[in-house]
């Protein structure tokens, strides 16, 4: 793909609507210096400097798509908690739609705080519930994501799964069905609870330790001859389409049919890997919905990935840095 091909791909996400549904997060981060050890135990004293509130989960998978160009809307559960004011106010700090969004007086916002000294991860705080949502919170949630698909158009629908219980069986099951009725793409960030559930998918994206864990497989997948067939199980019993699997450091992997592509990672000097799965699906669902060849999307995807991974914390990706370096390396 020449230059310009590539300026009118990323032109063409300008226009597309992407839904974005599954688990939101709140990021909080306490950034600090380490220079002494504590007496009352040997663990290091943070002396902190800043703190920092970010969207994260199905939130950050948003804030991608948005600095994609495209515009997010992302329906998810919330507590009606101090972490969810705070997440409220982020959405409307960003200009990212509520309309989505649904407050529950039964379950906490689900965050997680960071601590980071000396510019490396200490420690993190997890302050979540895990069981699944409510049949009426699913039903409610259902019909006001069935509302947006009936008055707006949707390019594109990202399953973003952490599995804190927002993706209930039915709400799975029943999307799917809507996606297919409007002919909607659907793309699949999976986690290990739901993995089995989302079947007849257009894109399904787990990561290496994700594909094993679904499976319930014993054999070492890097290998690439097991990698395969793992891939051909995946296929087989979700009946998805694409298959695009993230390697970590040994880059991706995209398969559909008897269409394969191995794309090695480039080489960065890596920050944090935190956030970098929300990258990828993001932007190989803009490319699914801009009807962009398989070749690309796995490209475009890994580069994307990489790029912030070179940050700290979770971030969202730079279009313009990733379409220079697309046009370098693609």
């Amino acid at each position: 793909m020449d230059s310009k091909q590539l300026h009118q791909l990323f032109a063409s996400f300008n226009k597309l609507n992407v839904l974005i549904v599954g688990d939101v997060m709140l990021d909080s981060y306490v950034w600090g210096t380490v220079n002494r050890i504590s007496p009352e135990a040997p663990v290091p004293i943070v002396a902190a400097q800043k703190r920092e509130n970010r969207l994260g989960g199905a939130a950050n998978v948003a804030l991608n798509i948005k600095a994609m160009g495209a515009k997010p809307i992302l329906c998810s559960v919330i507590g009606n908690d101090s972490n969810g004011k705070l997440f409220t106010q982020l959405i409307k700090k960003e200009q990212l739609s509520s309309e989505g969004i649904i407050l529950v007086d039964d379950r906490p916002t689900t965050s997680k705080t960071r601590i980071i000294g000396n510019q490396h991860q200490m420690l993190r705080i997890d302050e979540e519930v895990t069981t699944t949502i409510s049949d009426a919170q699913s039903k409610k949630l259902f019909q006001l994501i069935s509302k947006i698909i009936s008055t707006k158009k949707i390019d594109a629908l990202i399953f973003e799964d952490y599995d804190k219980g927002v993706l209930s069986k039915s709400l799975i099951e029943e999307l799917i069905k809507l996606a297919k009725k409007n002919s909607i793409p659907t793309s699949v960030d999976p986690k290990k609870n739901n993995f089995l559930l989302y079947k007849n998918v257009t894109l399904f994206k787990p990561n290496l330790r994700e594909l094993k864990e679904g499976l319930k497989l014993e054999t070492d997948l890097s290998v690439p001859k097991n990698l395969k067939l793992a891939i051909h199980q995946l296929s087989k019993t979700l009946t998805c389409s694409i298959c695009l699997i993230t390697l970590s450091e040994r880059g991706i992997y995209l398969a559909q049919g008897k269409n394969e592509y191995w794309l090695p990672a480039h080489v960065r000097t890596i920050s944090d890997v935190s956030g970098a799965g929300d990258t990828v699906i993001a932007v190989a669902t803009l490319c699914l919905a801009a009807k962009s060849s398989l070749k690309l999307m796995a490209a475009l995807a890994n580069l994307a990935g990489g790029l912030v991974c070179e940050k700290l914390g979770v971030v969202s990706v730079d279009k313009q840095q990733l379409l220079e370096e697309a046009k370098q390396l693609i």
